[in-house]
């Protein structure tokens, strides 16, 4: 295939609508890989090649009685964990992989490590949880203590860790908040372990508990944490500050939620809303 011919197909692959964005990239990238790496062939004529483009959708958000409808469908720990996905705008993963140092009840604040880009942040730790919360972990303090009387007690360490502090795995503070029921065997190691809760089993609660709240709306865990966004910018607080709690690298990203807030587009109200119909 000469650089004309193969010039063409790589742009059609960005005007595909079938096909995915992230897939027609991926595809773009993988033909780049083999003409400059494998074949060796230099391609200036890559300038004409045009990308496929992300399309931009608006993210699907709750209202407060809809959250609130569903929380009340929730029991035990995926409730708790749902309410802190709205209550603090945690990403699922991040709520799973929380940790107990990662809780500060006196600041009222919740630590993410690590989140997505690799940025740790913090955000607010909702007050009508704390107790809650408190109580929680003095049930999973009571499993850790007995974990470590069975020869167990251990968790997974963040990068090096484990090499710099052989015993860091069994302290408290590195347990996690939300823990598996069942302990594991890690195949290096031999330690017996706990993991965080799958996020599996949050999903399967809260698409029920949308079911059973007569929902009719697509909403995932996810759409907690639009809702969590989209109900402080109705509440005018300042965008900055909610792009920080989200953990945003850019605030346009956050200035997505200012079209979906409960004021109609663009905040205009309908002409027809002021007729005597």
């Amino acid at each position: 295939m000469g650089a004309p011919e193969l010039t063409r197909f790589l742009s059609s692959l960005a005007v595909e609508e079938n096909v995915a964005a992230s897939t027609q990239n991926q595809a773009l990238s993988a033909l780049l890989f083999l003409y400059r790496e494998v074949l060796e062939q230099d391609m200036p004529w890559l300038d004409d090649v045009v990308r496929a483009k992300r399309p931009v959708r608006l993210p699907i958000v709750l209202t407060r009685d809809e959250v609130r409808a569903i929380l009340r469908q929730l029991r035990g720990t995926a409730r708790l964990m749902a309410i802190l996905l709205y209550g603090s705008g945690l990403r699922l993963l991040e709520c799973a992989r929380l940790r107990v140092q990662d809780v500060d009840f006196e600041r009222h604040q919740i630590t993410v490590r690590a989140g997505k880009g690799d940025k740790d942040r913090t955000t607010t730790l909702p007050t009508i949880i704390s107790v809650e919360l408190a109580r929680h972990l003095d049930v999973v303090k009571k499993q850790h203590d007995l974990d470590l009387r069975q020869g167990a007690g251990w968790v997974e360490l963040p990068w090096a860790l484990a090499r710099k502090y052989p015993n860091a795995g069994r302290e408290w503070v590195w347990q996690w908040v939300f823990p598996a029921t069942r302990f594991y065997v890690d195949r290096v190691t031999g330690q017996r372990r706990r993991h965080h809760l799958h996020e599996s089993v949050v999903q399967r609660a809260f698409k029920d508990a949308v079911r059973h709240a007569g929902i009719p709306k697509r909403a995932t865990c996810h759409t907690l944490r639009h809702s969590f966004a989209t109900h402080l910018l109705e509440d005018d607080r300042d965008i900055r500050t909610v792009q920080e709690l989200l953990g945003h690298r850019d605030v346009s990203t956050t200035m997505i939620y200012t079209h979906v807030l409960n004021r109609g587009p663009a905040g205009v109200r309908s002409p027809v809303d002021g007729m005597d119909l």
